[in-house]
C-alpha cells in the first residue's frame, strides 16, 4: 500500500513535472493557462498520498495536508510542556520541515532557469528513492494470530 501510495505521488509530480518543463514559465503573468493549473491540481492530488501514509503508518493526526489539523491538536495537547512527548515533537516537526522544505524549493526555483520545473522533478526524484525504499523494506512477519 505505502509503496502504491508514493508510484501514484511520483507520477503526478512527474506528470506536473513534465508539463511545467515542456511549458516554460507563463509568458503573460495575468494569463493563467491549462499549463498552469493542471500542474497545480496534480500536486493537490499527490498531497492526498500523504494523508493516505500518515495513516497507514499509523499516525491519523500526523497530515502535513492540512496544517490547521496539527495546530489544533498541538496546542490542546494536555502534555504540552512536559519534557518526554514524542506526538507533541512531530507535531511541532511536521510544519517546521514543512516550512524548511519550502523555502529550499523556493530558492532551487528562483536560481534556476527551469523555474518550479526544477523543484517538481527534485520531488518527484525524492519520491522515486522512496519507492525504491519500500520496495526492498523488509515486511514485518504476520503471527498465526494475525491470520
Amino acid at each position: 500500500m505505502l509503496c502504491g501510495s508514493f508510484f501514484a505521488q511520483l507520477l503526478l509530480t512527474a506528470g506536473a513535472a513534465s508539463i511545467a518543463t515542456s511549458s516554460g514559465p507563463p509568458k503573460d503573468k495575468e494569463d493563467i493557462g491549462w499549463q498552469v493549473l493542471v500542474p497545480i491540481a496534480m500536486v493537490a492530488f499527490q498531497s492526498c498520498g500523504q494523508a493516505v501514509t500518515s495513516r497507514a503508518l499509523k499516525y491519523n493526526a500526523l497530515t502535513s495536508v492540512v496544517l490547521t489539523s496539527i495546530y489544533c491538536d498541538l496546542f490542546s495537547d494536555a502534555e504540552l510542556f512536559y519534557a518526554k512527548n514524542a506526538e507533541r515533537n512531530r507535531r511541532v516537526g511536521a510544519p517546521v520541515f514543512l516550512l524548511l522544505g519550502a523555502l529550499a524549493g523556493g530558492r532551487l526555483s528562483a536560481h534556476s532557469t527551469l523555474g518550479v520545473a526544477v523543484s517538481l522533478w527534485t520531488a518527484a526524484a525524492l519520491k522515486a528513492i522512496v519507492v525504491g525504499v519500500w520496495l526492498v523494506w523488509p515486511a514485518d512477519p504476520v503471527s498465526a494470530e494475525e491470520d
